[in-house]
């Protein structure tokens, strides 16, 4: 691999919103901002398979509506690189998402369309992969002003690191930070560190985006980073790009808010963009459950 590569994937992927017009600020949400621990379940559907996952997700989605859970997620459709879709629920800490997970087991228990429902939804999976990553505030950008509800596009670069080197990788993303406030963007990003679900050190680079357009002006860059920071500036991260990156993957994906499910308070500061109307179910057909009384 040319070892330039892995640190032109981090250059592009945030110099690129430097370039873009300034967003109006507004306080901080704290039901809409990015979540200390995330958990993203990537899946691959299987072939032909895709619409019928779409109709059993809107159901569980208005299903989970309807009962109240506290089991919330994000809907991401891919919008490059392998076909899939990545569930991102936000979740305080571990404890949180302990609790929300046996609420959520107790809650299928008890409703044995949205169990069928979600035993459906896995039929559909082809293969999947999960991780659990958690909040580096240390290396965000003005991550404060982020608001998950005005996503409608999220860019994830993912980049794994040789073991040992998780401080080089900090450095780069320090070295761009500070680049980032000498021009005073207020283009933010997060950083999270990957807690579980790969077999080398990684971490994942979240820019939430309101419009696609606002990656039209990437391929215009220019010299900004050495204008902004200097060529030693460039050299270290070179180096660090050399001597510590095992790879880099940057990808676009689409929010879908049918197939999501957000808390009221979320969900208030879009209602229309958020909140599910009746009509807008669509019940696909659930094989009856051989157990239930009136399959017999």
């Amino acid at each position: 691999m040319n070892a330039l590569r892995p640190i032109t994937a981090l250059i592009i992927f945030l110099w690129g919103s430097l370039i873009l017009n300034a967003q109006d600020q507004k306080p901080a949400n704290l039901d809409t901002a990015p979540p200390r621990i995330a958990y993203l379940g990537y899946r691959e559907i299987y072939p032909g398979k895709s619409a019928d996952y779409k109709k059993l997700m809107i159901t569980l989605s208005r299903g989970s509506d309807r009962v109240e859970t506290q089991k919330f997620w994000i809907d991401l459709e891919s919008l490059t690189g392998n076909p899939q879709e990545i569930i991102f629920s936000p979740f305080d800490s571990y404890e949180h998402m302990a609790q929300s997970n046996a609420e959520w087991s107790q809650l299928l228990g008890a409703h044995p369309d949205l169990d069928r429902a979600q035993q459906e939804i896995e039929g559909e999976i082809g293969s999947q992969s999960k991780i659990i990553a958690v909040r580096r505030d240390d290396l965000g950008y003005l991550v404060e002003n982020i608001d998950f509800s005005e996503m409608r596009f999220l860019h994830i670069l993912e980049v794994r690191v040789l073991p040992g080197h998780e401080g080089d990788f900090a450095e780069s993303f320090k070295i761009v930070a500070d680049a980032y406030s000498k021009i005073h963007s207020d283009v933010p990003w997060a950083v999270y560190q990957i807690d579980a679900g790969t077999s080398v050190p990684a971490f994942i680079v979240i820019r939430p985006m309101a419009e696609l357009k606002q990656n039209d002006d990437i391929l215009t860059l220019g010299g900004t980073l050495a204008d902004a920071e200097g060529e030693q500036s460039v050299e270290t991260l070179t180096r660090i790009a050399r001597e510590s990156v095992v790879s880099t993957e940057s990808n676009l994906y689409a929010v879908n808010p049918e197939m999501s499910h957000v808390s009221k308070a979320f969900a208030g500061t879009d209602p229309k963009y958020w909140i599910h109307r009746p009509n807008q179910e669509i019940r696909p057909e659930i094989k009856a459950d051989p157990k239930s009384p009136s399959s017999h």
